[in-house]
């Protein structure tokens, strides 16, 4: 019983270091508001290099591709692609794919191509074969700093590296079925709702088997609005990194000291423009949980200018409003609702955006996720175990279940691959 609550603890964690900027390119008059520059001719996509997972019986090829910046020019990004063994031996023929889009990050490190590949290792095991971009600000555009949770950036960089990965992956020989899994988890679930609009209004010949979100700042605005209202955040460094990424992107002009006291404005570059630091080495030291001790006045003031310019730049992002999604998709969404990170209020806008839009909502209480036009909300209620193990990261927990739960019903396979408390540890 230990052994299996410390695997828990462990894959909460893992998966949830949960919730930075130059572009590639800049023009002085362009704000994110990507489908960007699609016109230019792009370079072509190239495995850049192939790494043996013995332990995993997989391998993984690191993959450069044309994408965009967040500001909608054209630059090469990277991302994995991981291939069990058991297709070297089934003719390299995949019964589909999966589309992980990774949860934050801020070491260098801990993107996928530098190795954090986590459950994406795991996913190739039943068969499909998975996709897990860096987005930008990580892999090949590691000294840039990280558009952060830019739903419109992010999503158009993992689409972009799946449709890359078909293409090489075909000129080696791999064959794939109809089954694309879409998911991640925090700032992974605002991207893979990301992906659900831009599939919507720009890529109808991509077909989403299944999506899977977890805990996403789907509006961001209102994840920005709640967290100052309620006066603390249980991972400052995701509030602190959403403000720099949307005044870079969106050109709002605005100071760092415009936004954050000291001692955190001094923190900001040694602990999150290096990259050199993974969550739990300096949260603490970067800010407190309570706003108002690094937050300027006037962040905490909603009729402040600096505010205002935050609020409405988030406004342009906001994933609960302003498009038309696909009758047949089918989505689960995942939140617990005692988060102190993600406020469980972008689920709700979130369903409440699906429902006038035609889709049923399902708060949990069948187990019919798999009928076109479905969302699935599947909540928790737990509040946070620890000050390392919060009530965002322990959602992450029924992320997973809801992972195994859905590919073992397409798929009809047993669930095909645990987490030991051995094997967490060095995730």
């Amino acid at each position: 019983m230990k052994k299996h609550l410390l695997s828990s603890l462990l894959l909460a964690v893992a998966l949830s270091s949960s919730m930075l900027f130059t572009a590639c390119s800049n023009t002085d008059n362009i704000v994110p508001d990507i489908p960007g520059n699609h016109e230019v001719e792009k370079p072509k996509a190239r495995i850049t290099e192939t790494i043996r997972k013995d332990e995993a019986k997989a391998t993984v090829y690191n993959i450069e591709y044309p994408s965009v910046d967040p500001y909608g020019n054209v630059c090469m990004l990277s991302g994995s692609v991981i291939v069990g063994d058991e297709l070297e031996n089934d003719g390299k023929q995949a019964r589909g794919m999966v589309l992980y889009n990774h949860f934050t990050v801020f070491q260098k490190e801990q993107c996928p191509t530098l190795g954090d590949l986590g459950v994406a290792l795991k996913v190739v095991g039943s068969k499909l074969i998975c996709v897990a971009p860096d987005y930008y600000g990580f892999g090949s555009t590691g000294d840039k700093n990280q558009a952060y949770c830019m739903s419109r950036t992010n999503a158009q960089n993992s689409v972009d590296c799946l449709l890359a990965a078909r293409e090489l992956l075909k000129e080696k020989g791999y064959t794939w079925g109809e089954f694309l899994f879409n998911l991640g988890y925090s700032e992974g679930g605002q991207t893979s709702m990301g992906v659900i609009r831009l599939c919507a209004e720009k890529y109808p010949d991509i077909k989403i088997t299944h999506s899977i979100c977890g805990a996403g700042p789907y509006d961001i605005g209102e994840t920005y609005h709640q967290l100052v209202k309620a006066g603390t955040t249980s991972m400052p460094s995701t509030v602190i990194s959403t403000a720099l990424a949307f005044n870079e992107y969106y050109r709002l002009g605005l100071k760092n000291a415009d936004m954050f006291k000291e001692p955190t404005l001094s923190n900001i570059p040694v602990y999150l423009l290096s990259k050199n630091y993974k969550r739990g080495d300096f949260e603490g030291t970067l800010a407190s949980e309570t706003i108002s001790e690094w937050f300027q006045p006037a962040m905490l003031d909603f009729n402040s200018e600096p505010s205002k310019k935050i609020m409405e730049a988030q406004e342009k992002d906001n994933l609960s409003k302003g498009w038309k999604p696909r009758g047949n998709e089918r989505i689960s969404l995942i939140h617990n609702k005692l988060d102190a990170c993600v406020p469980y209020s972008n689920t709700t806008k979130m369903a409440e955006f699906f429902k006038a839009n035609g889709f049923t909502i399902d708060e949990g209480t069948t187990d019919n996720r798999y009928v076109d036009g479905k969302v699935f909300v599947y909540s928790i209620n737990i509040p946070a175990l620890s000050k390392t193990v919060g009530a965002h990261e322990v959602a992450a927990l029924a992320f997973v279940t809801e992972l195994i739960t859905v590919i073992t019903h397409y798929l009809e396979i047993a669930p095909w691959f645990t987490l030991t408390a051995e094997e967490l540890q060095g995730v």
